[in-house]
């Protein structure tokens, strides 16, 4: 396994436009994470105390497929071929990732990536996070700092499609659905 491990893993920097130097954004003490943590359970508390617990989230594409695998496992989704998945991360306009740090130890708890014409429009795609982190803000955090680093690229129509189970999650954060009436289109082959 750690021969196929390595080579979905490696990076390959002539193949992944923009992909730029990795970017890190702590994402913890004084914000609404740490809110959540002291209104969580003391199951949750406890588990969490004394140890060195930090949220970040990077702009690096050189992710553990397996890892990402998991994590899409953890929220349901069907598996898709990781050569797929791979190349889909590299040629995306932005990778997000975060992650929780414990002392030495990591673990990718969300992702998510655009694609882009690079000058008008984005499409959100994979967005994800591990149900251990749901409904205490990260999501929203992630969703937040992807179109930060969208229109920091001058990047003005951002697009994305959900799930019904998750449109009230993308509303609130102030997606609509097309107010003119559904105008996409798709083709799927047979």
């Amino acid at each position: 396994m750690g021969f196929w491990k390595n080579l979905f893993s490696s990076s390959d920097a002539s193949s992944a436009p923009n992909k730029g130097p990795s970017e890190e954004y702590p994402f913890g003490a004084g914000d609404s994470f740490t809110q959540t943590l002291r209104d969580s359970s003391p199951e949750m508390l406890r588990e969490r105390a004394g140890s060195n617990v930090r949220i970040y989230f990077s702009t690096d594409r050189d992710i553990d497929l397996y890892e990402l695998e998991e994590l899409c496992d953890a929220v349901g989704w069907s598996r898709r071929p990781l050569r797929k998945v791979k190349k889909a991360i590299q040629h995306s306009f932005l990778v997000v990732s975060m992650w929780e740090q414990r002392g030495t130890q990591r673990r990718l708890i969300g992702f998510a990536r655009a694609t882009s014409d690079h000058a008008f429009n984005a499409t959100l795609w994979d967005v994800v996070v591990h149900p251990d982190y749901q409904s205490k803000g990260l999501g929203k955090a992630l969703m937040k700092y992807l179109i930060k680093k969208l229109r920091s690229e001058d990047i003005s129509n951002i697009t994305l499609f959900a799930d019904p189970h998750v449109v009230d999650f993308y509303r609130n954060l102030g997606f609509m659905p097309d107010p003119e009436g559904i105008k996409g289109m798709f083709w799927y082959p047979d």
